[in-house]
């Protein structure tokens, strides 16, 4: 029996070559088969034996009631409420927002376990990552030395102490400069062709000499999650030529689309507080930071995606956004709203003084900075708050064009119990009866907004009690008892499973060596009922769900075999009433299960 190397269902599931690379398969089952989840877990979370199960508060989303399941034997977690589920290395990876190699790493030491590493990842993977991050820390280090004391950075001290940044705050946020030299870093450093291309530090001239991509700009060092330096955001100084920003572009270690800038620095305070702060900028980013806010993030020049908040969903489940989050309009919040959903997570926006950046705020009125944190309002209540104050609400007509308005606003969001809440808000701002304007958003005009509502739910802990479940229920927890039952001919129990998604979770039992492997290589919908199934309880004997399977089977076979007016041995129906009695049952199992193979081979 060899599981493979990670267990993920519904999370995006990459291929198996993609999870192997790096440590030995070997060591990775040595790894799983040595580490106890429960011990694992309980280090996060007060764990309560509920029958062969171990339950308690979910560590990955808000929950007042239990529905987080770990099951001791077989190695598996699985939460009811927000979905997530896997194995011990998933665990930690969530946790400890670790990517797959360094989680296995985690538990290896813990295990007292030294990992071996095949020779593709180290050559081609770790390795080649290790030499560009090495390449970035000696630019970010130059660069960051060349501020603090180089001749040619005088005007662009000046300018950073303009902003109110002072030596500690430029210190700890490792801020440069990039001379006004075509390649006076790329002569500093001395990199091969491809690391400094490849690390977006330069690129190669007509002639195939080494040019910098950055000159003459104050340089913000990018860094990913776990503190290593993958790109920079420069800014040109005032006066200066060339567009106010240039970041690095996309490349091997760096991609904009998911790295936020200052997650490093924040995270711990992220996760304390549950709450983290999106910005636009660097200098907002650290205006948060000096002013006593050190859960500020910002994107990289780019929009925020669903990548960044899948990011921030690891940490937090409160965003709050400080920037002109309504600038963008209804498509911005059409995503809003389904993220939100999607991701479970709060959206608000900050209380800012309009037209006032962050980063200057920070300086000019720390005290104002915190209490439009404090102060952030849920999405939609912004959008519909500007809105109204906006508009003029003296008049009759004032106010009715205002209630259109905010009804048009109010129509995107996907709920209705939150769409009436605003409502009756409007109603009262605008003088207007509520059910007036209830008509109006039900009307065929109203807009909607399209999300997909299968919310992942507490109740979802509730596996329907059918013959199938619980037959696969009992192939899982009590395969010794069930296996010389369904697995000794597994193409006919394959046609007892009526369930096409039953049918898929059976086959990826009865084709793999064990319950992760099984997980792994089934489809998207049969890997999930798995791993819900390894949390859950088989209500009965294992032989009574066997029993189930083959009498639900043996009626159906009965009924097609009658529309052909083809008699019923006697035979069967003595053991259809035999099957329901505790001393005849395992007989009577055998027998149907003999008749309901016969008929199979006559069909063929």
């Amino acid at each position: 029996m060899r599981p493979h190397a990670v267990i993920e269902p519904r999370f995006g599931r990459p291929g198996l070559a993609s999870f192997a690379v790096g440590i030995v398969d070997d060591d990775i089952v040595r790894v799983r088969e040595a580490t106890n989840l429960r011990d694992v877990v309980s280090q996060y979370v007060q764990l309560k034996r509920v029958g062969r199960r171990w339950v308690g508060l979910c560590p990955f989303h808000a929950e007042k009631t239990a529905s987080f399941n770990v099951n001791e034997e077989n190695g598996l977690f699985k939460c009811f409420g927000c979905g997530k589920g896997g194995d011990a290395i998933t665990f930690v990876r969530e946790m400890e927002h670790l990517d797959f190699v360094d989680a296995v790493e985690w538990l290896a030491a813990k295990a007292s376990i030294t990992l071996r590493y095949t020779e593709k990842r180290e050559d081609e993977g770790r390795k080649r990552r290790g030499r560009l991050i090495d390449a970035m820390e000696k630019a970010v280090e130059w660069y960051h030395q060349r501020l603090l004391t180089g001749d040619d950075a005088g005007r662009a001290r000046g300018y950073v102490r303009s902003r109110g940044l002072d030596g500690d705050v430029v210190r700890t946020y490792r801020i440069g400069w990039a001379p006004e030299g075509w390649d006076t870093l790329a002569r500093a450093l001395r990199l091969p062709d491809d690391v400094l291309v490849d690390t977006g530090l330069g690129f190669l001239n007509r002639r195939g000499g080494q040019t910098d991509a950055f000159r003459g700009r104050l340089l913000f060092p990018i860094f990913d999650v776990n503190g290593d330096p993958v790109a920079f955001g420069g800014r040109v100084l005032p006066g200066g030529e060339g567009p106010k920003y240039k970041n690095s572009a996309g490349n091997t270690i760096y991609d904009k689309s998911k790295v936020l800038y200052g997650l490093n620095w924040a995270k711990a305070d992220v996760v304390n507080a549950d709450e983290v702060v999106v910005c636009e900028g660097y200098t907002d980013v650290i205006g948060f930071g000096v002013a006593g806010v050190p859960t500020a993030v910002a994107t990289c020049g780019t929009a925020l995606t669903i990548d960044h908040l899948r990011t921030l969903r690891k940490f937090a489940r409160r965003v709050v956004l400080a920037f002109d989050a309504d600038a963008a309009g209804q498509d911005a919040a059409a995503r809003f709203y389904q993220w939100e959903r999607e991701l479970d997570l709060d959206v608000a926006v900050a209380a800012l003084p309009s037209g006032v950046d962050p980063g200057d705020l920070a300086h000019s009125d720390p005290q104002r900075l915190h209490a439009a944190i404090a102060e952030a309002v849920p999405f939609l209540g912004f959008r519909v708050e500007r809105v109204l104050t906006a508009a003029p609400l003296s008049s009759p007509e004032g106010r009715a064009k205002a209630a259109e308005a905010a009804l048009t606003v109010i129509g995107e969001h996907p709920s209705e119990l939150v769409r009436d809440q605003y409502v009756m808000q409007v109603a009262d701002r605008c003088r207007i009866d509520p059910e007036q304007l209830r008509a109006r958003l039900r009307s065929p005009g109203a807009k909607r907004v399209a999300v997909d509502r299968a919310v992942p739910t507490a109740s979802r802990v509730w596996l329907p009690e059918t013959p199938e479940v619980n037959a696969l229920l009992a192939l899982i927890h009590e395969p010794d008892v069930v296996d010389p039952l369904l697995m000794i001919d597994t193409k006919l129990t394959a046609s007892m499973f009526a369930d096409l998604k039953n049918l898929a979770a059976f086959n990826a039992l009865a084709s793999t060596a064990s319950l992760h492997e099984a997980i792994e290589v089934a489809d998207a919908g049969a890997s999930e009922l798995l791993l819900q199934l390894s949390v859950a309880e088989l209500d009965g004997e294992p032989e009574d769900a066997v029993a189930g399977l083959v009498r639900e089977a043996a009626r159906r076979q009965i009924r097609r075999v009658a529309a052909s007016e083809t008699p019923i041995p006697p035979l069967v129906h003595q053991a259809l009433n035999d099957i329901n009695e505790p001393n005849t049952k395992r007989t009577a199992i055998t027998e149907l299960l003999t008749w309901l193979g016969s008929q199979s081979e006559e069909s063929v």
